[in-house]
Parts: C-alpha cells; structure tokens; sequence
C-alpha cells in the first residue's frame, strides 16, 4: 500500500496572505472573534470566490459560513465531549548577558533566550539569539530591570539553529524568579514587544498545568460565560495538558511531508478525561477537540491504546498528523487560522482535505478574517 504522503510536498499547503490580515492584537473582548464554519464531508451549494472554487476538489462544493465564536454553543451537540488543553504558558522569553564564568560578564549585548522545556534532569532546551555568541562552556546571568543577578545558567551543550542546553543554578523558587523577569513569548509574526495585558491575554481563562511556551491559541476565545452556556446545552467538558514546545517555533527544513519529524512535547491524559472519551466513543457520540494540541494528545493516545480503552497517563509526543492519517478519536475540531506551509496547517487539511481547508483559507482572507495565534477562527464538522 503507497504511502499518501509520498507525493506531498511543504509547499503544497502554501497560500497567499496579506500581511495586515495576521492579528498583531487580541481582540478588544475576549470571545468577540469572528468564526468560520466548515461543515460536512458532502459540501451542500455554496457561492464563493473563484479563487476558492478553483481550490475545491472536482465534483465537490464548499459549505462555509460566517459566524462568530458566541455562536459556537449553539454548534454542539447535547452529549458532545469537548475537550480543552489545560496548558499555561510561562513568560519564557528572557534576556541575559553572556559570561566567560559565572560572575566574568563580557560586553556582548543582550542575549535573548527561549525556554522550550526541561528534561528530566531540570536542564532547559532554549533557542539563543544571536546564537554565535553563545558556546558551550560559556555562562548567561539574566538580570532584574535594577541590574540585579538573580539566575545563572551554564551552556552545557551546543545544538543547529541557535538551539542550546542550558543548566541553571539552584534557586529556592525557580518559576517565580521568571515570572519576575520572564517576557511572555509571543510568536515572531507579532511584531511588537509584549505588553503587560499579554499576561493574561495570552492565557486561557481555564489553564491550570504551567510549562508552555506558546498559547493553545484555539483556546484565547473562551470566556466562563461561553463555557456555562456550553455546559448548560448538555455538553460535557474535559481536559489534557500537552506543554507546547519547541515545535510551535520551528520551521520545517525539509520539503517532503515524508520527511518531517517533530520535536517531542510533554502531555498528561486525566484519568475523568480518559472515562469520558471512553463513555463518549462507545455512545456513539462527538468528541470535539479545541485546538491542533488537544488534537495530537488525543490520537497519539488513541494510537497508543490500539484497541483497548483509553488509560489515564503521561509521557511524551511527538506525532505528526497529516493527509492520510486516519483519525480514531476527534470527530470535531475549533482551530485558529495557521501560517502557510506548516505542520497545523497540515493537521487541518488531514481532517478535513486540503483542497478545502485551503479554499476556506481562501475565503478568510477574502473576508479580511484576522490570522494566527490572536486571531479568528474555524470550526470544522
């Protein structure tokens, strides 16, 4: 049996996007975006761009509609599961300044420095910026806005594209050292420093388990109010946590989709959320996933139970969803809009096709819908 991979290229999942489309702000209300809706296998009539048409896949026709997000309550199902990522996200953009020795800083500028995640061993894997200056052996002291030395790390090991390996010295209290002076990390198509409001912005309104560095952006809408009235149509609520790391920054080197490989992330499955998705598939009934994250947590667990129920358990991911790819668990899907030429977006075209994920896409844009991680976003049935 061929591989369906085999043919697909990065480019293939490429489109055009005006760059005053990608959202540089939130929205001024949490929950106040705009929603694309992407219903059915069998796409009823619909009128859209040339541009789209010609995108659809022969004998096919797309089905979109221009919501908003208050209107998803009303998109689900009583006895639908829908399933959040509990994942917050710590300000893991730092600044420090390098040294030959701890306590021997050199006039090298500013360094900046991305936490992605710890091992098991509490070592940081970081992207450093300029990566040149920054070799193994060498120290990095990151100071307080007084100047005061709070941390230090050792570069233990050096990797490609600016990656290292950081070993910090032992403090009483860690986290709270870089909530004091941790920046939060906003995607590099923000181009803006981040501001105070990003703090809480940049966070959904439910999340519980620190150790990301990037929102579970398809989570940024939902208000408590959104949430109750998602309870109150008879819709259960449970949750994972996959730590968005590293891959959320990376771009894809290669050009074969075959070729792609993802750098492992870290994820919990509760034991209620394994019940429920168990209760939920031997009913019959709709899981729906919020965001590309809680996707890949459900299906790596669905590949790793095989045939048997769901257990609750942590580990480590790295799956990498695309056309071809038999989906076990998600039936339902609430996403933001993707950057052109990505794993997320190949997620997406995986359940739904790309000829028409990238025929809505071109149907945001003709819509001015706003793109990326505070943008708009998609549901797809």
């Amino acid at each position: 049996m061929s591989d369906p991979m085999s043919g697909l290229r990065v480019s293939d999942f490429d489109f055009h996007l005006p760059e005053e489309l990608i959202a540089q702000q939130p929205p001024a209300e949490r929950g106040a975006s705009r929603m694309l809706v992407m219903k059915g296998t069998d796409f009823s009539p619909y009128i859209g761009s040339q541009q789209a048409m010609a995108l659809a896949p022969e004998g096919a026709v797309l089905s979109l509609e221009d919501k908003t997000f208050a209107d998803l309550p009303s998109l689900l199902n009583p006895g639908d599961l829908l399933v959040l990522n509990d994942s917050r996200v710590i300000p893991a953009r730092l600044y420090a300044r390098r040294a030959t020795s701890r306590g021997k800083q050199e006039p090298t500028g500013l360094i900046e420095v991305l936490l992605t995640h710890a091992d098991a061993d509490g070592n940081w894997a970081a992207l450093v910026r300029p990566g040149k200056k920054v070799r193994a052996g060498d120290w990095l002291e990151f100071d307080t806005t007084t100047g005061q030395t709070v941390l230090w790390a050792e570069v233990i090991a050096h990797g490609e594209f600016g990656e290292r390996t950081l070993r910090f010295s032992p403090v009483p209290d860690f986290f709270a050292l870089v909530d004091a002076i941790g920046h939060m990390p906003l995607p590099p198509y923000i181009h803006r420093d981040d501001a105070e409001t990003d703090r809480e912005r940049y966070q959904t309104v439910y999340n519980t388990h620190r150790g990301s560095v990037a929102a579970p952006t398809a989570g940024l809408h939902f208000t408590p109010a959104i949430l109750e009235a998602i309870t109150a149509r008879g819709v259960e609520i449970a949750k994972v946590t996959l730590h968005v790391g590293l891959g959320t920054f990376a771009p894809l080197r290669v050009e074969n989709v075959a070729d792609i490989r993802l750098h492992s992330e870290r994820y919990t499955l509760p034991p209620g959320t394994a019940d429920a998705l168990n209760r939920t598939k031997a009913e019959g009934l709709r899981v729906v996933a919020v965001g590309t994250t809680t996707v890949r947590t459900l299906e790596h667990c669905a590949l790793q139970a095989g045939d048997a129920p769901l257990k609750p358990h942590s580990g480590e991911t790295s799956i990498f969803i695309s056309p071809g790819f038999e989906f076990h668990l998600v039936n339902a899907l609430l996403t933001n809009f993707h950057l052109p030429q990505s794993s997320l977006l190949m997620l997406v075209s995986a359940f739904a096709g790309r000829e028409r994920v990238l025929a809505a896409y071109a149907h945001a844009v003709q819509q001015k819908y706003r793109f990326f991680s505070y943008g708009d976003c998609m549901f797809l049935a």
